[in-house]
């Protein structure tokens, strides 16, 4: 018989809504439940893509003597992260500070009044590797609120306020300056791994931000070593397993440190964060395979992820059927019952797939090391190859349309579609924008999510302004329509009233003034796997503060909060790359060129292009007609002797207007 979840909007939830655990979703009843019955909270928080949830859902949640046991002994409550990432931020914080590391799923007991008591991750249902079994664990819960009961919510309380004073901990303010950010690229660049690209060891993520933020220190500062571990990272994470060679998209990350055998969910902003820096590096060099990468990985988004309301779906399972892997693995024999012996064998050979395999089970993930020899023969068979995968079981799609993430991949394709002449790439981010102003704005206020075009109750938190701001305004620019600067300054007041600390000048807090109080207010500072909503808002309130008439709110905002961040940015680069992205826009200025001249002008047309290929990331670049209505930038830019001119400007001081692409080169401070 299904449980309460069943008529959740979130589909993770959806996924338990037959298990015979009596699952609540987070509420205040729920709580008050515990306290009725005067046993712990069972808080359970993962995600539809994730794979070790589904293999706890399977071990545990759907086995009824374990189900019997925790509806007797807890009020089990089940959160989706991407939907509540405030509940998951808070009790995440415990679960890190208890045990020293964290992940999905996620378990945690709570007392009735929400305080963690104990908290893990993975549990099995029996002893392995350390781990006690799952109903063990119960057991030993139970035990202890029922015979000690006492110190079990002392100890809970004394929990709760270490994390709420952790949480209000700050760095002190440091000045982002020039040199500061030429130190971080430094650091960065000592902590590179030179043989295979990225940071670190595995698992290995694919570092969007810090390679966006190096992208913009080689523009500005020349340096090579801050343009060569981007250029290695795109080429080794494109050439390894992590990528799809023949759907395009990259997977979460990889398992190893090599780039070969990737986590293989797919998610929406991994894909979004990472298209905007393979359109940036292929503009910036010129080179084929950062292009090809960007058109793929945009095709992606478009094709398999854009959902029927026209936004973009959260994620692809890690999983088909339960079996990680099962759609994308291949063996050298699977290669030839599609391709026949000739193409099967070169095929193997050009995507390293072996008969030890680089997988499970003697299968291995398809690599692409080295440019084909015949390309349209490689072409040919990727398209068998990818028509004969497309027969197998799929992987789920996690429907919701996540605020911020949606923003991400909105940027991305504005920024990108701008750069290449991609109108299409515009278009689909422009549909995608106005779902969420339509259907995400409910009384003037963000929600976080929606699926199949029904908002959910979630509040939108500061990512989801942060992101979806950055996101306005790039449509901004690559339209130059006022109604999407409009929008954007309109979500950006929103934040700046509800979000801002007011005992600091450029803090924020991730939730709400108003909204639902939990353990403590949560406050996240370093940019993860995606940007942090701090680092998104500030992007986008310094943006705005060269588009709007009276910049000073913003600008004096975004100062502020780029010093708070400064001395994270400096010291701790590798989880500040788009505070350090958007610091290099601000040491710019940001630059600002406004291209003026009539609609269809083929010379405005062809100004406007320039500037968008040879402009550093962060300029903001905005076309239209002198003095169009809602347009600050273009405002007092006439036409040149009747036609079409570029303004370049930094801060509130502009050049004199140029004509011809040499000019507009030379006004950017670039070499022809």
């Amino acid at each position: 018989m299904p449980n309460r979840l069943s008529v959740a909007t979130s589909p993770y939830l959806l996924q338990h809504a037959d298990n015979p655990v009596d699952w609540w979703e987070w509420s205040d009843e729920a709580f008050a439940e515990a306290a009725r019955r005067d046993v712990p909270v069972l808080l359970s928080v993962g995600y539809a893509a994730c794979h070790w949830c589904h293999v706890m859902a399977h071990e545990s949640f759907e086995d009824e003597a374990t189900a019997k046991q925790m509806n007797a002994d807890f009020v089990a409550v089940k959160v989706d992260r991407e939907e509540r990432p405030d509940i998951d931020a808070v009790y995440m914080s415990a679960t890190q500070a208890l045990t020293g590391q964290g992940g999905w799923p996620m378990t945690c007991f709570l007392t009735p009044a929400g305080e963690p008591f104990h908290c893990g991750t993975y549990y099995p249902p029996t002893p392995r590797h350390g781990m006690p079994a799952f109903r063990q664990l119960l057991d030993a819960v139970t035990r202890a609120w029922r015979d000690d009961g006492e110190r079990v919510r002392r100890s809970a309380g004394e929990i709760a306020a270490r994390l709420a004073d952790s949480a209000a901990a700050a760095l002190p303010p440091s000045a982002v300056e020039p040199d500061s950010l030429d130190r971080a690229a430094a650091t960065l660049t000592e902590l590179f791994d030179e043989r295979a690209g990225g940071f670190g060891g595995a698992p290995k993520f694919p570092p969007s931000m810090v390679l966006e933020f190096l992208l913009r220190n080689h523009e500005r500062t020349g340096s090579d070593s801050a343009l060569r571990p981007v250029v290695l990272t795109c080429e080794r994470m494109a050439r390894g397993g992590m990528y799809d060679q023949l759907a395009g998209g990259f997977a979460r990350y990889s398992v190893d440190a090599e780039w070969v055998v990737p986590h293989f969910e797919k998610m929406l902003y991994d894909n979004g964060l990472l298209l905007r820096v393979y359109a940036h590096l292929a503009r910036l060099t010129g080179a084929a395979l950062p292009r090809r990468i960007a058109e793929e990985t945009a095709a992606f988004l478009l094709r398999d992820l854009r959902t029927a309301e026209g936004g973009f779906a959260s994620a692809l399972d890690a999983d088909t059927d339960g079996v990680e892997g099962l759609t994308y693995a291949w063996t050298p024999q699977q290669l030839r019952d599609v391709l026949g012996d000739d193409d099967g064998i070169w095929a193997a050979g050009q995507l390293t797939v072996t008969d030890g395999g680089t997988f499970e089970h003697g299968s291995s993930t398809l690599q692409l090391l080295i440019d084909p020899d015949d390309p349209e023969r490689w072409e040919r068979i990727r398209a068998a190859l990818l028509v004969s995968r497309n027969t197998r079981p799929q992987p789920a799609r996690d429907e919701k349309v996540i605020t911020s993430w949606n923003g991400m991949a909105i940027l991305a394709l504005a920024e990108g579609g701008a750069a290449f002449g991609r109108t299409h790439w515009v278009d689909a981010a422009a549909e995608a924008a106005d779902l969420l102003l339509r259907l995400h704005m409910v009384d003037g206020r963000l929600r976080r999510s929606s699926r199949d075009g029904v908002v959910g109750h979630a509040a939108g938190v500061l990512e989801d302004h942060g992101s979806l701001a950055e996101a306005l305004l790039a449509l901004h620019q690559a339209t130059g329509a006022a109604r999407w600067l409009t929008a954007a300054t309109h979500v950006l007041d929103i934040a700046l009233e509800h979000f801002a600390d007011p005992e600091r000048p450029g803090a924020f807090y991730d939730t709400a003034d108003d909204a639902e109080a939990l353990l403590h207010r949560p406050r996240e500072f370093t940019d993860n796997a995606t940007p942090c909503g701090s680092s998104a808002l500030v992007s986008a309130l310094l943006t705005a503060s060269v588009l709007v008439e009276d910049p000073a709110r913003y600008r004096e905002a975004a100062e502020a909060g780029l010093r708070g961040a400064g001395t994270l940015a400096e010291h701790h680069p590798r989880f500040a790359g788009h505070w350090l992205t958007a610091a290099e826009a601000m040491v710019r200025g940001p630059l600002q060129v406004a291209v003026v001249g009539a609609d269809g002008d083929p010379a405005r047309d062809a100004l406007l292009a320039h500037a968008r290929r040879i402009a550093p990331g962060g300029t903001v670049i905005v076309p239209g007609e002198p003095g169009a209505v809602g347009v600050p930038l273009l405002a007092d830019r006439p036409l040149v002797d009747g036609g079409a001119a570029a303004y370049v400007c930094r801060g509130f001081v502009c050049d004199r207007p140029v004509s011809t692409a040499e000019e507009l080169t030379a006004g950017l401070g670039l070499r022809p």
